[in-house]
């Protein structure tokens, strides 16, 4: 049974949670926030109040409501459909490429267009553990704030801590990872996995900028993974004809150059190979062989005959 004082106390908790030098609110500002909330410019909450005593308890008549279940009112819908509107201008641009992704995704996701069944579907890992720490990530950031994080990586048996000042999150493989400097070890461009973190904080330590361009710094690399004193080198592939409609159509990397004939498809990519590259060419089996250089060749033909042992 919360009361209006206990609604007053957990408003101001929140608050203080997102922000310890925030003063709160009063008695007023939660009656005016519960009138907005039960108007049809907020959520229309079906909002009970029940007597208990000389006091009144607050609790939605419907106890399985959520305003995160509630469809978009009209007014914010036709504010998403001028943003869409104002997106798909920029639709087939270069470097805009994702918004051709985004418009139907928020489309379908906001119940734009409507449907007896969905259309469309994305692919993503909503049971990946850290993603819920994309957010503070996020903000940290943008507001340059110093964290000091909680991560157990895959060999350590025991969690540790470090400082960490975040500069760029990325998505690979449908996992995400942070890259930042390690206060500890005054590496520049550490890489966290979100799934490996367990906690995070904010620090009042002053931030450090980046001098990294990161979009410079990935475009070497197939995933994220940059090996120390890794070198740019050109990797020569031949696919078997059977996949080569698909590498064609959906290029390794972006300096991809190939080369077609009826014997195979031979790809010419610029990379720093790692261990993300190799993973990916061990994934088209026996339909793909290293050309060049020697030594790479020679890794994925030792890693092929290690698999093989496995039969």
């Amino acid at each position: 049974m919360y009361f209006w004082e206990d609604l007053l106390e957990e408003c101001n908790k929140a608050l203080m949670d997102f922000d310890p030098n925030s003063e709160g609110i009063q008695r007023r500002q939660l009656f005016d926030d519960i009138r907005f909330m039960e108007s049809d410019a907020g959520w229309s909450i079906p909002l009970g109040r029940i007597r208990h005593g000389r006091k009144v308890f607050y609790r939605y008549e419907d106890l399985s409501f959520s305003i995160s279940n509630q469809p978009l009112n009209d007014s914010e819908a036709e504010q998403i459909k001028s943003a869409l509107q104002i997106f798909s201008r920029f639709s087939g641009t270069p470097q805009f490429e994702w918004v051709n992704e985004m418009i139907p995704m928020l489309e379908s996701k906001f119940g734009l267009i409507e449907r007896k069944s969905e259309i469309i579907s994305f692919e993503s890992n909503i049971d990946l553990k850290g993603l819920h720490f994309l957010t503070p990530l996020f903000n940290a950031i943008v507001n340059e704030r110093v964290l000091l994080v909680k991560y157990k990586d895959f060999k350590s048996s025991e969690p540790y801590e470090i400082t960490f000042h975040p500069y760029y999150l990325k998505q690979y493989n449908n996992r995400w990872f942070v890259f930042g400097l390690n206060a500890n070890n005054q590496v520049p461009n550490w890489n966290l996995a979100l799934d490996r973190i367990e906690s995070l904080s904010e620090t009042a330590q002053k931030y450090k900028q980046s001098e990294t361009d990161w979009q410079e710094y990935f475009f070497d690399l197939v995933g994220v993974t940059r090996p120390e004193n890794g070198d740019l080198q050109e990797i020569i592939l031949k696919f078997s004809p059977e996949v080569a409609p698909y590498v064609i159509t959906k290029p390794i990397h972006p300096s991809q150059k190939h080369k077609n004939d009826p014997t195979g498809l031979e790809v010419k990519i610029k990379v720093i190979p790692n261990f993300e590259l190799e993973r990916l060419i061990l994934s088209f089996g026996e339909q793909v062989k290293v050309i060049s250089p020697q030594d790479f060749k020679e890794r994925i033909s030792q890693r092929l005959k290690l698999a093989g042992r496995l039969y």
